[in-house]
């Protein structure tokens, strides 16, 4: 219980991180309706291109903005694949992140990984800080916690605002509808890579973020990155679902869910003692519980009326 109560501030900082990147597939998965795999390989660029810039002396707000505009680059170039070419959409995002595979390495010369020391480099969020805020060492504002839930909030409002003007309004009418939405003479093309590089740009901006929690950037840092994003997303729909009916609750919950996710996980390993190695089996077992769950309720429940009643 002490091992747990002592990783949970770590583990409820990552979940905030994930969650950055959860609600970015969010906007493919649930708002156009689209199954984009390129999340896998943005999400180390991000992380790849933000340590870079760092490592090159660039400030760390120039950082971040350069790794969401390599992300959205990314999401670009998966959109053009799907609308233009006619690639399969689920195929477009696998193309893009099997480039990226090589790119990332590229973008890190030719390394599978390079270190951020958070003593030479000034850094918005890192691990390192939890215990340093703790001892008084760096101001409140400079807790993960504090700093990347601001960095959510800001986000979502953001995301909010936007989804709410016309042209966000037509992005979620091209999710929702289609062939009704091109009958209205909305661009659907567009709006599907616009949407992919808003997606991706996301889930690149949590890389950058996680690269920095963690101060290393690492070439395997995205591999898994869609499992925990539908985790995240199916998690905050069966927990948050019944309650959070607006458009900017229902992105809180996905960030929620990720934070739940992480929780789940630290707690399965540090109160079971469970090796670290069974971690994605851990993951899939979750995710498998929170979709099932679902499905099983209205069953049981029907069960139990119809036993009642007899």
């Amino acid at each position: 219980m002490t091992s747990l109560i002592n990783a949970l501030p770590g583990a409820l900082a990552q979940g905030l991180i994930w969650g950055i990147m959860a609600i970015g597939l969010y906007i493919t998965y649930k708002v156009l309706e689209i199954s984009d795999l390129t999340v896998d390989g943005s999400f180390c660029t991000g992380g790849a291109v933000c340590a870079m810039m760092l490592i090159g002396g660039h400030n760390v707000w120039v950082a971040m903005l350069v790794a969401l505009l390599a992300g959205m680059v990314a999401g670009f170039v998966t959109g053009i694949l799907h609308t233009t070419l006619k690639i399969p959409a689920i195929l477009s995002g696998i193309l893009t992140q099997l480039g990226l595979w090589s790119i990332n390495l590229a973008i890190m010369g030719m390394k599978a990984n390079q270190a951020l020391n958070v003593n030479n480099y000034d850094m918005l969020v890192s691990l390192r800080y939890l215990q340093d805020v703790s001892k008084g060492l760096r101001p409140f504002w400079q807790h993960p916690l504090f700093s990347v839930g601001l960095f959510t909030v800001a986000i979502i409002a953001v995301l909010y605002w936007f989804f709410g003007t016309e042209l966000g309004c037509s992005i979620r009418a091209t999710g929702a509808n289609g062939n009704m939405a091109r009958a209205q003479g909305i661009n659907t093309n567009f709006n599907k890579v616009l949407g992919l590089m808003i997606s991706n740009g996301l889930v690149a901006l949590s890389g950058a973020l996680l690269a920095q929690f963690q101060s290393f950037a690492d070439i395997n840092m995205g591999r898994g990155a869609i499992v925990i994003g539908l985790a995240a997303i199916i998690i905050g729909q069966v927990t948050f679902g019944k309650i959070f009916r607006n458009f900017a609750l229902k992105l809180l919950a996905v960030s929620l869910g990720s934070v739940i996710y992480y929780v789940v996980i630290q707690a399965v390993i540090s109160l079971l003692d469970i090796n670290s190695n069974y971690l994605k089996l851990i993951s899939a077992v979750i995710v498998a519980v929170f979709l099932a769950v679902p499905n099983i309720m209205p069953n049981l429940q029907k069960g139990k009326k119809e036993a009642g009643h007899a």
